[in-house]
């Protein structure tokens, strides 16, 4: 909402800085609520059932906030999409209940923020967040723009079109958590249901490169909503992964540390893109960001060792 009283690149930027410290409170909190009151093989469709809402979101906002945007102005968009986050809360303060037998539980031993990130598991799991979310945060801030530069849409035509993908994603939610909980249901093995999950949909991701090079708009939208499937596909899956391996008292912990990673990458290829799209054009950046998942999951499964249980990664710690 204090963007409504933004004069300049800098007091934009400074509060584009604050959402985003705000926003990020989110997820760890949201993951450790999961792990609270979820066994194992449904916390990945759990996850992506709270995480499709931000593609819920991202399907309502474009046709919202055009329509502000082409009727208020800029300013009017930032404060009312500003003001919903307190709606939001309010709501979430007279619902939500912890459960009784986690008020009840003994808490574990505190655990300081260096020692877990010197675990194996924290630090690389960390490592595939700087190659997974910046795809997400290409699609949501380079989007719409590559419709307007690469495919000549209108401001209208981009608030009745630009949804399409997003609605798609919210499906890629409930697809990667509903896969992941099935494999473990028949016997599969944490390793193969998660870092399996992960790859099969980061494999869908690389859609992006056909999306960018095919002459007909709706193939190109076709083909991103697919990589975008592909990537909440991949998100709910790894939103569960942490709470496998640690107790519930960690979990929330553990999350803020690998979305570090997810916020330097963001920050490392934001500007890449733009000098990228600026100085060549958008197809190299869709070949980039097709190509950074199948990163993530190679990370996955050359750095993550399988662990058994919470203490032995733990005790990784102690001998380095």
């Amino acid at each position: 909402m204090l963007k409504t009283l933004a004069r300049g690149a800098w007091s934009l930027g400074v509060y584009q800085f604050l959402l985003g410290l705000g926003e990020a409170g989110n997820w760890p909190a949201s993951v450790k609520v999961v792990a609270e009151w979820f066994p194992a093989e449904e916390r990945a469709l759990a996850s992506g059932i709270f995480n499709s809402g931000s593609a819920v979101g991202a399907i309502l906002a474009p046709p919202i906030v055009v329509w502000l945007l082409l009727h208020y102005g800029w300013r009017q968009a930032f404060f009312w999409v500003g003001l919903s986050g307190f709606l939001w809360i309010a709501v979430w303060a007279c619902v939500y209940q912890t459960p009784k037998f986690v008020i009840k539980e003994v808490p574990s031993a505190r655990i300081s923020l260096r020692k877990l990130f010197r675990t194996r598991f924290v630090w690389s799991f960390t490592l595939s967040k700087v190659f997974l979310d910046p795809v997400w945060y290409f699609y949501i801030f380079w989007f719409p723009e590559y419709l307007s530069r690469g495919r000549h849409f209108n401001m209208a035509a981009i608030g009745e079109y630009a949804w399409i993908p997003f609605g798609v994603a919210a499906l890629g939610n409930i697809l990667g958590g509903w896969a992941s909980g099935w494999m473990l249901k028949r016997g599969f093995s944490f390793t193969l249901a998660r870092k399996g999950g992960v790859t099969l949909f980061a494999i869908l991701m690389t859609s992006a490169i056909p999306a960018v090079l095919v002459q007909d708009v709706r193939s190109s939208i076709a083909l991103v909503s697919v990589a975008m499937l592909g990537y909440t596909g991949c998100n709910s899956i790894m939103l569960a992964y942490p709470a496998d391996i640690f107790p519930r008292s960690l979990v929330g912990s553990i999350w803020g540390i690998a979305s570090m990673g997810s916020g330097f990458g963001g920050m490392v290829f934001a500007p890449i893109t733009g000098w990228v799209v600026d100085h060549f054009s958008f197809t190299l950046a869709f070949i980039g960001f097709g190509l950074m998942p199948l990163l993530c999951a190679t990370v996955l499964w050359t750095l993550v060792r399988p662990v058994s249980s919470a203490s032995s990664e733990l005790d990784l710690a102690e001998v380095g």
